[in-house]
Parts: structure tokens; sequence; C-alpha cells
């Protein structure tokens, strides 16, 4: 299934779509809201699996929440986050990938692979376990495991 596109700010304004990915194995993942504990868990564990995500064919992750640029920009340098995370107020992009749920993101994450398919998707993650669940999916996706 072909991944939706998207055109959104990231944690500095500068603006993303899933063409700037073309080419490239990516981590897409939706989360609640910045600075709540299960969101802080994922994002950390994302920034720490970050080297091995990367050395699995280049594949970059993202981050996706209704949280505004500003917002993001706090969070990203609290904890020093070495990934991109994209501003959705509009709640669009998260329609599209069947992520919006009752005032807020739905935890799910997509891998998308560099023809720009959604080859895995995963809906109401454990945000403790999932970035394991990812190296351990992309070794596999990849032919690696």
């Amino acid at each position: 299934m072909k991944a939706p596109d998207f055109s959104l700010p990231d944690q500095n304004g500068n603006m993303h779509s899933l063409k700037d990915y073309a080419g490239k194995w990516l981590v897409l993942y939706f989360y609640p809201e910045d600075e709540t504990s299960g969101c802080t868990t994922e994002a950390c564990n994302f920034r720490d699996a970050r080297e091995v995500i990367a050395s699995l064919g280049g594949a970059e992750v993202v981050g996706i929440s209704k949280d505004p640029v500003d917002s993001h920009k706090k969070f990203h340098e609290k904890y020093s986050l070495n990934f991109t995370i994209l501003s959705d107020t509009s709640h669009k992009t998260m329609k599209a990938y069947d992520s919006w749920g009752v005032m807020m993101a739905n935890r799910n994450t997509f891998i998308i692979n560099p023809k720009g398919e959604i080859v895995k998707e995963y809906m109401g993650v454990e945000p403790s376990e999932h970035a394991a669940e990812i190296i351990t999916d992309l070794r596999a996706l990849q032919g690696e495991a």
C-alpha cells in the first residue's frame, strides 16, 4: 500500500514531505503529546536506538503529533532527540494514516520502504518496547534476520 503523502513543519519550522524520504527506509511514528510519560519514553528509546536503526539501510525515524512547532522544539532540545519530529496541528496526516483518535494521535507506527510503500504497521504500540521491535522488524524486512 502506498504511504499517504504529507507536508509538515519540523521542530525548527522546516517543511518535510514523504518525497524527502524517497529511496530510504522510513520509520514514521505517531504519538499523542510532547512531555507525557509514554511519549517521552518512546522518543528517548528511538533516540537511543537511532544509530542501530540508521545502520539498517539508512533508515530514518520521524515522529508526528498534534503539538505545535514551539512545543516540539522544546521537547526535541530537552531530550536531545536525534531525529525529526513533525507538527500536524490540522490532524490531516494523522487521519490519512488512520492515527487520529479522540482529541489526540493514536500511538501507531509505519515502516515505509524505499519505494514509498507501507510494509509494516503497528497499532497501539507499547512505548518501552517499540524501538527494539522496529529494529527486529527492519532486519527481517531487509533480509538481515
